[in-house]
């Protein structure tokens, strides 16, 4: 996928990545600063099986997504201009594996950094809502099953929901969808 990186670039030169996930604990390439952030229009959900990261295809887990509508808080990371191209090759690696299913889409979105009150472009990866591995809406009850039974490449599926839920709690997040899993995985 080619892209022109000057056109992803904030007015101030700085590349921003927001991170609603395992970015937020993991995000695998150096930055400048992390900031407090919020995304309308998308909120984070469980929406995507995993048969490869979280689970397999015998036993799929899930991961997250950003969904329409709505709002997510998350994190946004601001890499300088000159390592724009770097950063968002490890990204497009990491979330748009060449020869894999495309579970996300790479979207520039603008987000406003609430620790300052500005707002700045950034990329995020949306939920591919046309891939066949995207779930949508399901029952509580069904997500927390699956979580709690998926295992995949990158480890436990409970790992990936506690860990992200740990990290937003960090941050001052509360996400009443994940708690309601989270609180049925852990019976």
């Amino acid at each position: 996928m080619t892209t022109d990186i000057a056109s992803l670039l904030a007015p101030d030169g700085d590349f921003y990545v927001f991170a609603y996930g395992s970015l937020i604990w993991r995000p695998g390439f150096d930055h400048a600063a992390r900031h407090p952030a919020l995304l309308r229009g998308f909120h984070r959900r469980f929406c995507l099986w995993s048969h490869r990261y979280r689970g397999t295809p015998e036993r799929p887990g899930l991961v997250l997504g950003l969904d329409r509508g709505g709002a997510c808080r998350g994190a946004v990371f601001r890499v300088p201009g000159r390592a724009a191209a770097e950063t968002l090759a490890y990204l497009d690696a990491r979330e748009l594996p060449d020869g894999g299913e495309v579970v996300y889409r790479r979207q520039l979105l603008p987000l406003t950094l609430l620790d300052h009150g500005r707002r700045v472009p950034a990329i995020a990866y949306v939920a591919n809502r046309a891939c066949r591995l995207y779930c949508g809406k399901q029952p509580t009850e069904v997500l927390a099953r699956a979580i709690d039974t998926g295992h995949g490449q990158m480890g436990s599926n409970r790992d990936y929901l506690f860990n992200t839920l740990d990290h937003l709690g960090e941050m001052g997040v509360r996400d009443r969808g994940l708690e309601a899993i989270a609180a049925l995985v852990r019976r």
